[in-house]
């Protein structure tokens, strides 16, 4: 047990990488030196803007059509509800117009 605790002891031991390994990896890479610092973006991006602001409108013109087509809809239940009221009114009158006929005939 001894010689197999040895062997692990010298496989996970730490041994520092060769010199030309990390040349080796990047010429792999097709990495040849460091890498340019890239300038920083501007804190303010003129395009991000623009892209928001259209789409807020888009999205703000999207509602108020939808208010618009509820309240057409509203309009429309509206007269229909009314139309429907003068039509019942309009029964109950010639109804009380004969109810009365009646009741004079009966009385007569």
């Amino acid at each position: 047990m001894d010689e197999f605790e040895r062997e692990l002891e010298q496989a996970f031991a730490r041994r520092p990488a060769p010199p030309s390994l990390k040349r080796r990896l990047m010429e792999r890479r097709g990495i040849q030196g460091p890498r340019p610092i890239q300038a920083q973006r501007p804190v303010f991006n003129w395009q991000r803007l623009a892209a928001s602001l259209l789409l807020s409108a888009i999205l703000a013109g999207g509602v108020e059509w939808r208010i618009a087509q509820q309240r057409r809809r509203e309009e429309a239940t509206r007269e229909q509800v009314f139309t429907a009221l003068r039509i019942t009114s309009q029964a109950l009158e010639r109804m009380n117009t004969r109810l009365a006929a009646r009741h004079r005939g009966a009385q007569d």
